[in-house]
């Protein structure tokens, strides 16, 4: 979740706002540390879970809207402190902003526009780091069909950039989610040419004749970490046997997902597809991220909270 665009927006509006994290955690909790909420004068933005932590949380943070800025620190325990059932320990810095502190949200707002990055010594202790931004996904979707039209908005809330593309004209919807761009592309393939590491692929278009191309060059290209193809497990067979016959590197060939989606939903309805299929890309996510290379992007501050310690 982006936070430091709303708070600038905040900030310039209205002179404070505040922002609520997460930023240690014990046992069972609602959210992750990392978890954000920005409190304005008119509301929030953002989620730590829910309930009575976040319900209290908020309270706290709006009666200190308007005054000095300043982090303060807050350990809860979810059991005995607040009657929740989850049991672990939550501790949260809630930081109140001012206009005065404009120029760093905007370079802040400026660096997470960009993508992720790190900021050390920021606030609690000179070697606390936060990650901000987000780190989303790039996902090839070919094929602007029912599945694909369910796809998208069961995909809008999950950390997937999606790049639709479909060679027919009036194909796309006249409204996506943010996070999709659409491409009218008479050669959808070459569509991959720039596709950065690790990024998936679904292929579910109107032609398997289309599907098989697609597939091919998606197989080919050491850019995917996830190729799936929507279809029956003799679908999978023949197309197997097709790009065996093409010269496709076998391993890359029983890396192909199709059917594609979790196993256990075995609907045929678009949205239960598209529901099978989100939690799928969202697995295969999350395991490759547990691998992938730290932060390159990242910022120590010489004071930590700007000369401001929690308290």
């Amino acid at each position: 979740m982006k936070v430091w665009a709303p708070i600038a927006r905040a900030l310039e509006a209205h002179g404070t706002c505040a922002m609520i994290s997460v930023v240690k955690v014990e046992g069972s909790t609602p959210r992750e540390a990392g978890a954000r909420i920005v409190v304005t004068p008119l509301g929030f933005h953002g989620t730590i879970g829910g309930g009575t932590l976040e319900w209290q949380a908020i309270a706290k943070a709006q009666a200190l809207l308007g005054k000095p800025t300043q982090h303060k620190l807050s350990d809860h325990s979810l059991g005995p402190d607040l009657g929740q059932c989850c049991g672990g320990r939550v501790q949260l810095v809630t930081e109140v902003l001012a206009r005065s502190d404009l120029a760093m949200v905007r370079d802040f707002a400026a660096r997470e526009e960009s993508g992720v990055f790190a900021v050390t010594g920021r606030i609690l202790a000179p070697d606390f780091s936060e990650q901000f931004g987000d780190s989303n996904r790039k996902l090839y979707l070919f094929g602007a069909g029912h599945v694909s039209r369910a796809l998208i908005l069961a995909l809008a809330p999950l950390p997937f950039d999606v790049i639709w593309i479909d060679p027919r004209e009036g194909a796309f919807p006249s409204a996506v989610p943010s996070s999709v761009a659409t491409i009218q592309s008479e050669n959808p393939a070459a569509e991959i040419a720039d596709a950065p590491p690790g990024s998936f692929a679904l292929v579910m278009t109107h032609s398997h004749a289309l599907d098989l191309e697609i597939i091919d060059a998606v197989l080919r290209s050491p850019s995917f970490a996830y190729a799936g193809l929507i279809g029956s497990a003799t679908k999978r067979a023949r197309f197997s046997n097709r790009l065996r016959e093409a010269g496709v590197a076998e391993n890359r060939i029983e890396e192909l997902v199709c059917p594609i989606g979790i196993p256990s939903i075995k609907s045929k309805h678009p949205s239960a597809i598209a529901a099978a299929t989100a939690v799928q890309l969202l697995e295969r996510d999350e395991v490759l991220r547990c691998a992938e290379s730290p932060l390159a992007d990242s910022l120590r501050l010489d004071k930590v909270g700007a000369g401001r310690r929690a308290s």
